[in-house]
């Protein structure tokens, strides 16, 4: 063990934590990691500093297009009552609270079921996204890229979030960089939209049809009918 860590831990066992409340406490660990995250050659690894923060300055945000069934969700309920949570939350400072960047479900577990909130004592495992990725536009792919790596978003909400990103003034090529996905299939979504003026005066037309479809663009059709039937 390195002198300096055996010096640090001397020190501890000659404190006396037990006169601190449990705020306090937290606290502490969390002062403690951030010291060592400075000294960290992973410091520019967001993984590097966990932090324990009170559930209620986490909430989360309106565009996750991650939908999670009942059955799925109480299935991530008992791995985190039975595993632990194995996986902090990501989240981004905002003015008075912590916005969830990814871990939406996992926050709600850790908010919601009473059993598991007791455990944490009401606080959740959250680190913070970089510093230069906190714009709006850059939250919004940082939430996509995490859940389409896991496979897990819907077309509606992809919609949403391509037609958002469009209107701030982001390109086709940057929004398939950002999210991960091919110009075309975000030219297939802004036109699923209706919105023809998102894309008007886009230099890449490819034309599609429906027998050009992949299942998963099926899929994805046979879902935007399904949820604007009858409108």
């Amino acid at each position: 063990m390195h002198p300096l860590v055996q010096l640090l831990r001397s020190q501890i066992e000659r404190t006396d934590l037990s006169s601190l409340s449990l705020h306090e406490h937290v606290a502490l660990i969390n002062d403690l990691r951030a010291v060592l995250h400075e000294i960290s050659p992973f410091a520019s690894e967001p993984v590097d500093l966990v932090r324990w923060v009170l559930a209620d300055q986490v909430q989360g945000n309106a565009y996750n297009p991650n939908v999670v069934a009942p059955p799925e969700m109480e299935l991530l309920r008992l791995s985190i009552d039975a595993d632990g949570f194995t996986q902090p939350l990501v989240a981004n400072q905002e003015d008075d609270h912590l916005e969830v960047i990814d871990g939406f479900h996992r926050h709600r577990v850790g908010k919601e079921y009473p059993a598991i909130q007791e455990r944490l004592h009401g606080y959740l495992p959250v680190v913070q996204i970089r510093s230069d990725r906190v714009d709006t536009g850059d939250r919004m792919a940082s939430t996509i890229r995490h859940n389409r790596a896991r496979g897990k978003h819907t077309v509606v909400a992809m919609q949403d979030i391509v037609v958002e990103l469009r209107r701030r003034n982001w390109s086709n090529e940057k929004i398939g960089k950002q999210l991960g996905m091919e110009e075309d299939e975000v030219l297939r979504l802004c036109q699923m939209t209706g919105l023809a003026e998102l894309f008007a005066d886009d230099d890449f037309s490819a034309s599609w049809d429906i027998d050009d479809l992949s299942v998963s663009d099926e899929e994805a059709l046979a879902e935007v009918a399904a949820l604007t039937e009858g409108v």
